[in-house]
């Protein structure tokens, strides 16, 4: 049995699809499993009560588990919540280490954990520190494991590209913070999905893999091609930071934020992957961007 801790998000879900479509047996961990209920049932796989926060729930959680998938999210990812907990650290670090020490107990043979590209020690950013712990984490402990680094995720689920879908059918414009010139390689939620599955199998590559699209692309052209495969390219409208930057230093204090400060600059930043470990080691093939985005955004409507 392969178990997907957060199979119920934008990666977990389509890592569970991959799995089932290959007849893979496949559990889903979540925190709520009656929340998450419909949806497991949905995919056809059943879910398992497990809470990354709470060690004591794991144990349980990875019994009778031959692989784990660790592709959690905090809730309000990417804006933390510190008082609930949902900060990069908890879950990145310090929640992969709690899953990853009830794995090593349950006799797990193999660990996968989604980490990021741009993780590492002495990152400038927290949320690539935290990736760099948890990965540490699964390094120190007695488990076979495999660490995969996306760069850009986007598809049909995303919650990156698809703001700028929405901005792009409600105005005349499309906003984009900064000036649009940070460096991109977005990789297609499919082509992620198929290296985690590969990886989770026993006969699979072990080590630490970037992946990242094809191509290097500025978010300038990024929203242009999506605009393109829509119908009608209109105007980039570019922010500055310091705008959405006060605004989420309010934002963040909501309930449910939708922006802070360290939210801005992890949309904002550059997302690089070298591919060259993952192509010798995986069988996989890197969807160029448009051909992605061709297979779920609407086309134009036809003239008559």
């Amino acid at each position: 049995m392969i178990l997907v801790a957060g199979g119920t998000g934008f990666i977990g879900r389509s890592v569970v699809k991959r799995l089932m479509a290959a007849g893979r047996d496949v559990a889903v961990m979540t925190a709520h499993p009656d929340r998450s209920r419909a949806v497991c049932e949905k995919m056809g796989v059943r879910a398992v009560a497990g809470d990354v926060q709470d060690e004591h729930s794991l144990p349980g959680a990875v019994e009778g588990a031959d692989a784990v998938i660790q592709a959690l999210t905090f809730p309000s990812f990417p804006v933390e919540k510190p008082s609930r907990g949902w900060t990069f650290e908890e879950f990145d670090h310090l929640g992969t280490a709690r899953l990853a020490r009830a794995a090593v107990g349950a006799g797990v043979k193999r660990f996968v954990y989604v980490s990021g590209s741009g993780a590492g020690p002495n990152a400038e950013k927290v949320w690539f520190r935290a990736k760099w712990l948890g990965e540490e984490a699964l390094r120190m402990a007695a488990l076979d494991h495999v660490i995969v680094r996306p760069s850009w995720i986007y598809g049909p689920e995303d919650v990156a590209l698809n703001r700028f879908v929405s901005f792009y059918r409600l105005l005349p414009f499309v906003p984009v913070v900064g000036d649009g010139k940070q460096r991109l390689q977005p990789v297609f939620i499919r082509d992620v999905a198929n290296v985690l599955a590969q990886a989770a199998s026993p006969a699979g590559p072990t080590g630490t893999f970037e992946i990242g699209g094809p191509m290097v692309m500025t978010m300038n052209q990024v929203l242009t091609a999506m605009m393109d495969i829509m119908g009608k390219v209109k105007p980039l409208v570019h922010v500055p930071p310091v705008m959405p930057r006060m605004a989420g230093a309010v934002a963040r204090f909501l309930p449910k934020p939708p922006l802070s400060p360290d939210a801005v600059d992890f949309l904002t930043g550059d997302a690089l992957a070298d591919n060259t470990a993952l192509l010798n080691a995986f069988d996989v093939e890197l969807t160029p961007l448009g051909e992605g985005l061709f297979t779920y955004l609407p086309p134009p409507p036809r003239r008559r």
